[in-house]
């Protein structure tokens, strides 16, 4: 697996995002991070990081239950942003409901559907099934 050089974490959760960045960097995955509390956050600066084209996160774990904008309402807008494809997009969420996991399927930018709490071996199989 080729190492990532930047991760976008969308999670309002200050433990999730802790352990998230503890387990990347541990697992040696990622250095880099990018960390919005909101969907609204998120959206405002990754556009504004592509209007100026400067890098992008190689890929970004969205937590569905969020306030302000929720993770469904974040992708709803984000894959209306025609650069959006360079970045893989996994659902992080603590939700067991097979409502939830089949809303995800149907979004086709959608690469993946984690719960919650992930490891180190659950996100390197994931970001393998990229290569």
């Amino acid at each position: 697996m080729k190492k990532i050089d930047l991760a976008c974490i969308i999670d309002d959760d200050p433990v999730f995002v802790f352990g998230a960045k503890k387990i990347m960097e541990l697992g040696n995955i990622c250095k880099s991070f990018m960390v919005f509390h909101n969907g609204a956050d998120a959206l405002s600066s990754l556009k504004s990081i592509i209007s100026t084209r400067e890098k992008l996160p190689d890929f970004i774990l969205l937590d569905i239950n969020m306030p302000i904008m929720n993770g469904w309402e974040f992708l709803d807008e984000f894959i209306k942003i025609p650069s959006h494809k360079t970045i893989t997009i996994y659902i992080a969420t603590s939700s067991l409901d097979p409502l939830d996991s089949h809303k995800a399927a149907s979004y086709s930018d959608v690469k993946n559907y984690l719960i919650k709490p992930i490891n180190i071996e659950q996100l390197r199989q994931k970001l393998l099934e990229q290569d």
